[in-house]
């Protein structure tokens, strides 16, 4: 890989390292020079830029970071599609993320620029939840040692939690005031439906080795994936009353302390193949203890040994812990890292002006109407949702769109432009949408993997507010915007559509360098539609 100022003229192919302002244009950073870059610096007088040349041994970023996630990633878990030599790996359940931090090391140790984070392990992950991410840190590695760095097996998985059912039961003594009680009950309840569990009706008893070894009895005769006593008195030594009762109906005591503050005294039992936790007496208060960790792993079927127990160390100390934010991603009402949540909007309500009497998108291709296709592409992606807006000839637009996963939205007032379509379609997106894609409905040769690199470049704290696809030097269709522009998009008016913001905000938009001749094909004539039509053998 070479690096550096290499003249305007040799520099096609290319990767520019930093920004350069043209008039009328800028090239960005991590731009693919082609030619209309260099005759565009030519005439600008542009002499020499900063750029990096790969070579033949090489990898580019966005492959190697793809190998890299994709070999990484275990059950559990999807990826992002590769943007600036990063792929997100990304949680698809609730459940817990596993690994082998001695693994991840060795990996990070092979090469500087081939770096892979990741959240510690056993965290506990939501759906949505971005759990690794792969970044290669130039624009290119050599491939030996890429190909040094490759897991052979999977490293992360997420084991999902269980719809087990859990059990509880206090032990009382004089003088133990049932609030409290009433209390803890609610508060492991909450605990279970949490982790998707179910708590069967709470048991109580004296806080008694005779007493509680009947209720443990009675208990495991119901066969649980786990029994909690949380007892009138701590725990306070292995042959104290909870432990005791605990050997009295022939179970075992595995390990009794945990290095977690608030926790520390936990004990870990089991009657036959049924774990028992002598609970702290933290665990009355829905704050995160040590407890918790135990309890996410075995609802996720993950075992709990002493050993484990004992490294639980690290990270441990969990009291007054300010939250810190994750600016790398969104975050939902918990503070998780979530990967942004972007709905594409379908603009399928035009007059096809140039094509009529005909209606381009009713056109067949290989007997599939244009729009039909132009949606299935938009539902492979990783868009979490899909509006389309109908106008001209709406009935038979959405006759075309009948069995698809689409909500429609008709604009009256489609015969005064795409921005009525945009405005429009804008008043349907759901709530929880970070951004929204706005394509085309005649564009029915786009890849599906350039709408996820569109997503997976999107990133607002980072300036990527607005993802514009790249093909060959030029701009095209479809572009993601954020949330934060909508409310200037419903000022539009007549033919502006949205992408007149783009000349507005020129420091928040990311040009994604895409291979697909799609982003610049639209069916706007009957010579467009023709020449297309061979693609697909009408």
């Amino acid at each position: 890989m070479r690096f550096g100022e290499i003249p305007s003229r040799d520099a096609e192919g290319s990767i520019l390292a930093h920004s350069v302002t043209l008039p009328g244009k800028t090239l960005k950073k991590g731009r693919v020079l082609a030619a209309a870059d260099i005759a565009a610096l030519t005439d600008a007088g542009v002499d020499t830029v900063i750029a990096c040349t790969l070579g033949s041994d090489d990898v580019h970023e966005d492959k190697a970071a793809t190998d890299l996630a994709a070999a990484a990633t275990g059950t559990g878990l999807s990826r992002s599609a590769a943007f600036t030599g990063r792929v997100n790996l990304i949680a698809d359940t609730d459940g817990i993320l596993v690994y082998d931090p001695t693994q991840l090391n060795a990996l990070n140790s092979v090469n500087e620029g081939i770096t892979l984070a990741a959240l510690p392990p056993y965290s506990r992950v939501a759906p949505r939840q971005m759990a690794a991410t792969a970044k290669i840190i130039p624009f290119g590695v050599p491939a030996e040692a890429l190909a040094s760095a490759l897991p052979t097996e999977p490293l992360f998985t997420v084991h999902p939690f269980r719809p087990v059912t859990l059990v509880l039961i206090q032990t009382v003594l004089d003088g133990t005031k049932s609030s409290v009680l009433d209390k803890t009950d609610r508060v492991m309840e909450q605990r279970a439906a949490a982790l998707g569990a179910t708590l069967a009706p709470p048991d109580r008893c004296a806080h008694s080795e005779a007493a509680l070894a009947d209720a443990l009895s009675r208990a495991a005769e119901t066969a649980p994936a786990a029994i909690t006593v949380v007892g009138a008195s701590a725990i306070v030594d292995r042959r104290d009353v909870i432990p005791a009762a605990i050997e009295r109906c022939g179970g075992t005591i595995d390990h009794f302390g945990m290095p977690v503050d608030p926790g520390n005294l936990l004990l870990l039992g089991r009657i036959g193949s049924i774990p028992v936790i002598g609970a702290p007496g933290c665990v009355r208060s829905p704050k995160p203890n040590g407890y918790d960790w135990v309890m996410e792993r075995l609802v996720a079927g993950l075992p709990v040994t002493p050993q484990s127990i004992m490294a639980m160390g690290v990270g441990g100390f969990l009291k007054e812990i300010p939250s810190r934010p994750r600016p790398r991603a969104q975050e939902d009402d918990d503070g998780q890292p979530e990967r942004p949540r972007i709905a594409g909007l379908l603009l399928a309500a035009g007059l096809s002006r140039r094509m009529a009497p005909r209606n381009k998108l009713l056109e067949d291709l290989g007997g599939i109407p244009v729009v039909r296709r132009s949606a299935e592409i938009l539902l492979a992606s990783d868009l979490e949702g899909v509006v389309a807006v109908t106008g001209n000839a709406a009935d038979r637009v959405k006759a075309a769109l009948d069995g698809l996963d689409i909500d429609c939205i008709d604009n009256p007032l489609f015969d005064q432009g795409m921005a009525e379509s945009v405005k429009r379609g804008l008043t349907r997106l759901p709530g929880w949408a970070t951004g929204a894609l706005f394509a085309l409905g005649d564009m029915p040769t786009l890849k599906v993997d350039t709408v996820n690199r569109l997503i997976a470049g999107f990133d607002p704290t980072e300036g990527r507010s607005i993802c514009v696809p790249v093909y060959n030097g030029q701009r095209g269709n479809p572009v993601l915007f954020a949330r934060r522009y909508f409310a200037e998009i419903m000022d539009l008016s007549g033919d502006r559509g949205a992408k007149s913001l783009i000349a507005a905000y020129p420091d928040e938009v990311a040009e994604i360098q895409v291979d697909d001749p799609g982003v610049l094909v639209d069916l706007d004539t009957p010579e467009a539609l023709a020449a297309i039509r061979d693609k697909f053998g009408s």
